[in-house]
């Protein structure tokens, strides 16, 4: 698969998460409010859940755009397999599933590209 291919499966992730980083930038302090009262049962701790709020957008941004441009592409998307894997714990400790289920296709996703990434170097090695 040349590199044009590869850009344009990186494309929709990467697109999904800058859209969610760079949507909720402007209205930092409100989504972190919300994200704190949406998990207030859970058994996260409440300044951690605040604190992540605030970081969550820079973090979706930042790796999205890493993904977008090819930048450290495995690590990358270790990066948003992790992303992931924190907000899934944060969604099922408050039992929100619905919100699970789109985390659980972005990380199918990211592995899915990893995968691939991890096959692509393998054959050049």
């Amino acid at each position: 698969m040349n590199r044009i291919t590869y850009f344009f499966l990186r494309l929709p992730i990467a697109i999904s998460l800058l859209g969610h980083g760079l949507v909720r930038m402007p209205k930092l302090k409100g989504f972190a409010e919300w994200m704190a009262t949406s998990m207030e049962k859970s058994f996260l701790p409440g300044a951690f859940i605040k604190t992540f709020g605030f970081a969550l957008p820079f973090f979706e941004a930042l790796i999205g755009l890493w993904i977008l441009l090819g930048f450290q592409t495995k690590y990358s998307l270790y990066a948003g397999l992790t992303l992931m894997s924190i907000l899934i714990l944060g969604s099922a400790s408050v039992e929100n599933w619905g919100a699970i289920q789109t985390q659980l296709v972005h990380a199918i996703y990211l592995f899915g590209l990893l995968w691939y990434s991890e096959i692509k170097t393998q054959k050049h090695e």
